[in-house]
């Protein structure tokens, strides 16, 4: 478990630019696997947009401002989930009504993430890093989470392998939006901030495999894990 005074005291570790030679191996690491993923999700991109296409009407991607590197404002590209000109809150939950019928395949499986490939060519996102939180909780990086502003967000990293089925999170008669300010964000906060700082290219490496396997539904947080982030337990618990 990381405590706040944990994370404070790891503070002056993110302090320093990173290497040169390590930010163009990271770079070259990033090209390489998006490049690698989208030639092998080209044989099912035709499917998919068809059948976005033919299930509800509206665009095939959907496009967010999200919070970069620094706090920088970019636009996030994934396959449309939700019908079109559908509102609410920021967050996703379990059976969301806003959801297509294609769209909560796309959710379950996380082919709906595939555009972000895009993102990481145009080097607004990394293969691994924090997640890209959305403007509505920007005021959250305050303090001790202003840290996680100073990575580069990702597709996988550690949050994405623990909160794989974040819709499920949420308790019930609680609001969703309010829950995950109050515990899900500095939750992942912390964790971001335990990981990050200290990282390197080869555990890397193995966040980018645990987060595919993660959508098979293996190395997922014990249910001990889930029933502690249900009752609002405000804090960050790593899972083993």
């Amino acid at each position: 478990m990381t405590s706040e005074s944990d994370v404070r005291d790891r503070a002056p570790a993110r302090i320093g630019a990173v290497g040169r030679a390590d930010a163009t191996l990271r770079r070259v690491f990033d090209v390489v696997v998006a490049l690698a993923g989208i030639v092998c999700f080209l044989p099912i991109l035709i499917p998919v947009v068809l059948a976005i296409r033919l299930d509800s009407p509206g665009p095939i991607l959907y496009a967010q401002n999200r919070l970069g590197l620094h706090g920088r404002i970019f636009r996030l590209y994934k396959f449309r989930k939700f019908h079109d000109g559908a509102t609410g809150k920021a967050v996703t939950v379990k059976n969301d009504r806003r959801m297509t019928r294609v769209g909560r395949f796309l959710e379950r499986t996380k082919i709906d993430e595939v555009p972000q490939l895009w993102n990481v060519l145009r080097g607004d996102m990394s293969i691994v890093g924090p997640r890209p939180e959305t403007l509505d909780f920007a005021d959250g990086f305050e303090g001790i989470y202003r840290g996680v502003l100073d990575h580069r967000p990702g597709i996988f990293g550690p949050n994405q392998v623990y909160f794989r089925n974040e819709g499920a999170l949420f308790p019930d008669g609680v609001d969703p939006h309010d829950f995950y300010r109050a515990v899900l964000f500095p939750a992942k906060a912390r964790i971001d901030l335990e990981y990050f700082p200290r990282r390197s290219l080869p555990l890397d490496v193995v966040w980018l495999v645990r987060g595919v396997l993660a959508v098979f539904g293996i190395g997922l947080p014990s249910e001990e894990t889930l029933r502690r982030f249900r009752n609002l337990e405000n804090r960050a618990v790593l899972p083993d």
